[in-house]
């Protein structure tokens, strides 16, 4: 994956902004709840760490990109990084965090179950470590950079297999961001009307990656043209957490050990 794909939402790119206040919500939920030794599994482009480092005692971030640790340890000067693909968790003793933090990530692994366990493993007793992942129920097409995405059954089991105490509600958003849903979804389905025999479904995850990189980003770029209001006007405010319903876009999910 490379950085500012559509898969790695920007905050600079003007035609992500409904995703990137979509992703940023989550930072906003747990900013206050955020204590001692932390870890952030996949931080993406790093935007989230503003807000981590100021209540973090240590903070402690993995990613697979060494061009994201790069820009993060030169901002973040005191941040230990960790270049390595997941999961296991190499390196981390039993015990270790306070606070564990992992966005948009759990649907790009293979050994999600691993993962979960490995969460368990390197979390201190009472600490508690926060999930969120895309609502499958709500996909418009398929997104190859995704091994597995998840619906409100699946996540549950998952979880509940390493964790006995826990919740998973969802961020949704208003009847702004479902008009955002809704025009997107209409065009992509204009361009999906093409793939009559469902390539798009037969072709293996990397052959995909660049086409649906292009389409993805010329359709954003052109929901932005048509639709300039509506993109620059879509803020933190638009988006909530509350009960899993057929309205969540993203499983938000409280794991204690």
């Amino acid at each position: 994956m490379f950085l500012f794909s559509t898969e790695i939402t920007s905050s600079k790119i003007i035609s992500d902004n409904p995703l990137f206040q979509r992703t940023l919500k989550a930072y906003n939920l747990i900013a206050k709840k955020i204590e001692g030794d932390v870890l952030e599994i996949g931080c993406g482009e790093g935007y989230g760490i503003d807000i981590i480092s100021k209540k973090a005692n240590s903070l402690t971030v993995i990613d697979k990109s060494k061009y994201v640790l790069e820009r993060i340890k030169d901002k973040f000067p005191e941040t230990t990084i960790l270049h390595q693909n997941i999961p296991p968790l190499n390196n981390l003793k039993d015990n270790s965090f306070d606070t564990i933090i992992s966005f948009q990530v759990i649907e790009h692994i293979e050994d999600a179950t691993l993962f979960i366990k490995e969460i368990h493993r390197v979390l201190k007793p009472n600490g508690k470590a926060y999930i969120t992942t895309p609502n499958s129920k709500k996909t418009i097409a398929r997104n190859p950079w995704h091994y597995k995405e998840y619906n409100y059954s699946e996540i549950n089991t998952l979880i509940r297999n390493s964790f006995n105490n826990y919740s998973i509600n969802g961020i949704q958003g208003n009847e702004k961001t479902d008009i955002y849903y809704l025009k997107n979804k209409q065009s992509v389905e204009r361009l999906l009307r093409f793939d009559v025999f469902k390539i798009q479904y037969k072709m293996p995850a990397p052959l995909l990656r660049i086409p649906y990189e292009v389409v993805n980003r010329l359709n954003r770029n052109k929901l932005l043209k048509k639709n300039a209001s509506l993109v620059n006007s879509i803020k933190l405010e638009d988006y909530s957490l509350k009960a899993y319903s057929q309205e969540t876009l993203d499983f938000f999910c409280v794991l204690k050990k």
